[in-house]
């Protein structure tokens, strides 16, 4: 029976021998799901506008000096460049000032309509928005399907090869090579099931006991990927079995790490923690398997 504090030394150890491509396949992985948090809360964007506000406040209030800017004897040019940024100013309040008259106007115009066309008008934006919304759904699905599915099954492969020896980053583009669209089928299957349980049958319970009853189907199609449908659900059933309980327990024993994680901007998950819990998935996957073939093969009857 596996140790959980042994089978987490075991992935400490094989993640942190091949440190950097680890926390490379992890953060490819969290990155493409949405999974990396910019802890700063700084974009591009925000610096941008937040540095033009305190320079048009700076220069509004006066605090900056126009000689700073421009020297005595150059009146002419000073002189221009007042004009010019009057004009623009009074040319930005105008766009504002027809943009406003124009709402008020449309806004106007939705009172006086009358009570058919406002409920025609609500009909017309409901279906407007539940075919965007369906939209949505349908690339969000597909791109789930045939992009990060493949890739959670290289990353399975990634850090099961890790165990035993030094892996390649390379091994991450192996759910998209031999047995491409048999993963993809299956995968999609998987994610049909979870999202069977957890929402048509209203209960939470039911839909986390099938997510642990169908965990170890990456990691089986990363070593089989010609297995069936039928096989791979049979035989992480088969796995999971009696080990559902123990491997939630081990989840739930990262969560000091992931309390830890919000107080270091997002640093923690992406250089240890995500990667060091991939290595920990990976070695059940092992330990499970050893157990099961060892029980098997006691099954079987001495000639």
């Amino acid at each position: 029976m596996w140790d959980r504090k042994k089978l987490k030394e075991i992935a400490k150890e094989k993640f942190q021998a091949n440190y950097w491509k680890c926390v490379l396949v992890a953060l490819l992985f969290a990155f493409i799901t949405g999974g990396v948090y910019n802890g700063s809360g700084i974009t591009f964007r925000d610096g941008f506008m937040d540095g033009f506000k305190e320079g048009w406040t700076t220069y509004d209030s006066g605090e900056n000096d126009e000689d700073e800017l421009f020297d005595d004897d150059d009146t002419t040019v000073k002189a221009a460049y007042n004009s010019e940024l009057g004009r623009e100013i009074d040319n930005a309040l105008n766009e504002i000032e027809t943009e406003n008259a124009d709402t008020d106007e449309f806004i106007e115009s939705l009172r006086n309509m009358s009570s058919t066309d406002k409920v025609v008008l609500v009909v017309i934006l409901v279906i407007l928005f539940t075919i965007i919304f369906l939209i949505i759904a349908v690339i969000s699905i597909l791109v789930d399907a045939f992009l990060l599915n493949p890739l959670e099954i290289g990353c399975a492969k990634f850090f099961y090869k890790n165990l035993s020896e030094p892996a390649n980053v390379s091994n991450v583009a192996c759910g998209f090579d031999h047995g491409y669209k048999n993963g993809v089928k299956i995968m999609l299957w998987r994610d049909f099931y979870h999202f069977l349980f957890l929402w048509s049958l209203l209960f939470i319970i039911p839909g986390i006991v099938k997510a642990y009853e169908y965990k170890m189907i990456p990691y089986l199609l990363a070593e089989n990927p010609e297995m069936t449908k039928q096989e791979a659900f049979a035989e992480s059933k088969r796995m999971m079995d009696g080990q559902k309980w123990r491997a939630f327990v081990l989840d739930l024993s990262f969560i000091g790490w992931d309390f830890l994680s919000i107080f270091t901007f997002g640093l923690l998950p992406i250089f240890f923690v995500t990667p060091y819990k991939r290595s920990a998935q990976a070695a059940l996957y092992d330990a499970l398997k050893y157990e099961k073939r060892v029980i098997s093969q006691s099954d079987v009857a001495p000639m």
